[in-house]
């Protein structure tokens, strides 16, 4: 198989992030998974079917801790104090930790709950229907902060931080930094080696709970005199050394009750055995790490997008305008039906995805990215429509829609930039496809800088290899003549769903060709048209989504049996899946149209036009990146008159006892 680094005409620039994400990724799994194979034009049902269900006795075990959870949230839990006052006061944390919700993933010899990944975010799901600012913070303290040491850490690094992690410590997981979001590969905060210590130095940004923790896992790379240091992870605690929290937190749109600290690291001396995993390899374990916080992302997201359907649905069954209910207009029931189908087809992708985490699947990077990408857009449309519906009311306070609407939106944002994220469901899903394609075209096609004698000779040589021929006849009657490859087939599904199998299995045959026929066209350009990535990203990922949601339904479909008609529930989830159906096979055609039919080269000369103008005017009146490289210190600070502070206070002790 060929390398993608080695395209011709590929820039320097592109290479070395090409070479950068397949260290950072690791080897390419043996076997691929679902989404590379919709690639492909596979639809592999081992993935898809039988839906993952929980083992009964777990099930049990969440079903119980839910119902303590509830009691407490409906009753006790603060969540318009907190969105107001822009804390989560210690008292609503220790509660938290006396439920078991924030051991609950910590094995229970080391005192957590010992709880599945799916039944954790079935308990951010509920979390999230509250309050999104402690969906954050849960999902923060265990999806990335211990999660890390649960991991990668030795028995004896467990013995001695998790119990606490499990009791009395909240974790803070430093990634971020002032120049670094999503591009977490660039991380400037160093450390040297002296005798059994690393010495940390940099500065870190985001951290979420960081100020209120007990333990910090650290991204850091070694500072080299060759500049190929690499990334290691480790543990540091508030009270070491060196260790400045200069600023708790800042004030936000949503999730305020969630506090971001700013650390500054000088010469902290971290002992060797506060190493996580292999030296060199923390950007593996944040990325593994990431996988988990991108589904309980996911689920708080969920949650809050159900909280708000039933709502908005209640209001407009009850709220009369013109002599009669806002549910008996079209477009109020468009909007009614729109939540109904994206909440349905976003709870199949989280709890899909969870089931691929529970059951150890071996390939599952794209589909965790994926999960956080749908459910963070599909979650704000279905607020957004409940709010619409709502009209003004949804404005007010009281009415906890407004607090879940700015909590939503930056879902888009964190754990991976939608369209960042985009361009790696796009680069990453498709790249073993890419470099056979490479291969093939390397084989038997002729390059600008080659003699006529050297392609005769390659091509004939070439043609006359039957593993090569085997798959150049079929990629060149797709991307020549048009001829579409043999339709993939369900087989194991409920009658009642043939039809919205076989509408999936020709829009997956539709994807590979679109595929296929794109990076023809755009050859080696196709690594700077985002746009056009982002269209075949997203069919990948409203396929994908078709698929969770088609295995989701057929399991409910068995489970009620014949005994459906009476259960509302069942054909409130019944009717919004087919709805969902309708809705994705609209949405993927509209985006395949476009990469025919669109506006990208207006788009980008409007842009560069924009930005000619925007160039003219003094960085003096606007807010610059801090470590801008081409404009630092020269923009206006921001004003701070009226906005709530949260100044640094140093290190200090963390709750509990070291």
């Amino acid at each position: 198989m060929a390398d993608l680094k080695n395209l011709k005409g590929i820039s320097e620039a592109d290479k070395k992030l090409l070479a950068e994400a397949e260290e950072w990724l690791g080897a390419e799994p043996t076997k691929m998974g679902p989404v590379k194979n919709l690639f492909w034009g596979n639809i592999k049902e081992e993935f898809y079917f039988p839906y993952p269900v929980q083992d009964p006795r777990e099930t049990a075990e969440c079903d119980q801790l839910l119902a303590r959870l509830d009691e407490y949230l409906k009753h006790e839990h603060p969540a318009v104090a907190i969105d107001q006052d822009q804390e989560i006061p210690r008292w609503v944390i220790d509660k938290l930790f006396g439920l078991g919700v924030l051991g609950m993933t910590i094995p229970k010899e080391f005192g957590g709950l010992g709880l599945g990944i799916t039944s954790y975010n079935r308990v951010l799901e509920r979390i999230g229907m509250s309050c999104g600012s402690t969906a954050v913070m849960v999902s923060a303290h265990q999806s990335i902060g211990c999660k890390a040491v649960m991991l990668y850490g030795n028995e004896d690094q467990k013995k001695k931080w998790l119990p606490h992690l499990a009791k009395d410590w909240l974790s803070a997981f430093c990634l971020s930094e002032p120049n670094v979001g999503c591009d977490a590969g660039g991380q400037e905060t160093n450390f040297t080696k002296d005798g059994d210590y690393y010495i940390i130095n940099g500065e870190k940004k985001w951290a979420t709970s960081g100020a209120i923790s007990g333990l910090f896992t650290v991204m850091c790379r070694e500072k080299r005199e060759d500049g190929k240091g690499k990334i290691s992870a480790l543990v540091c605690h508030p009270e070491m050394e060196g260790v400045e929290i200069f600023q708790k937190n800042r004030s936000k749109c949503g999730i305020r009750g969630t506090w971001q600290a700013r650390i500054r690291f000088h010469n902290v001396r971290v002992h060797k055995d506060h190493l996580l995993g292999q030296e060199g390899r923390g950007l593996q374990i944040a990325l593994s790490c990431l996988n988990y916080g991108r589904c309980t992302l996911s689920a708080g997201m969920i949650g809050g997008a159900k909280r708000v359907r039933d709502q908005a649905t209640k209001w407009a069954m009850t709220r009369y305008q013109f002599g009669k209910p806002l549910a008996a207009q079209e477009l109020v029931r468009q909007r009614i039906s729109h939540m109904a189908a994206l909440c349905y087809a976003m709870d199949a992708v989280l709890y899909m995805t969870t089931g691929m985490l529970d059951r150890h699947d071996e390939d599952i990077q794209v589909e965790t990215a994926m999960c956080k990408v749908f459910c963070s857009e599909m979650g704000w449309r279905a607020v957004n429509d409940g709010v619409q519906i709502m009209g003004g009311e949804s404005y007010m306070t009281e009415n906890e829609v407004e607090r879940i609407f700015r909590d939503s939106r930056i879902n888009l944002i964190v754990e991976g930039a939608n369209e960042v994220m985009q361009s790696y469901v796009f680069g990453y899903g498709g790249k073993q496809l890419a470099e056979q394609m490479l291969g093939i075209k390397n084989a038997l096609m002729k390059d600008a800088d080659e003699s006529l004698g050297a392609f005769l000779g390659k091509a004939i040589k070439n043609s006359f290899r039957p593993e090569i021929m085997a798959k150049a006849i079929p990629l060149g009657l797709e991307v020549f003549l048009g001829i579409r490859r043999r339709l993939p087939v369900i087989n194991k599904i409920h009658p009642d769903l043939r039809e919205y199998a076989d509408r999936l299995s020709h829009l997956v045959r539709e994807h590979t060709y679109q595929f296929k026929v794109m990076s023809k066209r755009y050859d080696v350009k196709m690594l700077e048209r985002q746009a056009v990535q982002a269209r075949l990203a997203d069919c990948a990922l409203l396929l994908h989504a078709w698929a969770c949601t088609l295995a989701k339904l057929e399991n409910d479909m068995r489970k009620h049996g014949g005994n459906g008609n009476n259960d509302p529930e069942f054909q409130r989830d019944k009717s919004a899946a087919i709805h969902y159906f309708d809705l994705a096979e609209l949405e993927i055609r509209t985006k395949m149209r476009s990469l025919y039919e669109n506006a990208d080269e207006t788009m980008l000369k409007a842009a560069d036009a924009a930005m000619k103008h925007t160039g003219t005017l003094p960085n003096g009146e606007f807010i610059i990146p801090e470590r801008s490289p081409i404009a630092k210190g020269t923009g206006r600070t921001p004003s701070q008159r009226g906005i709530k502070q949260f100044p640094g206070d140093g290190a200090r002790q963390p709750v509990g006892s070291m």
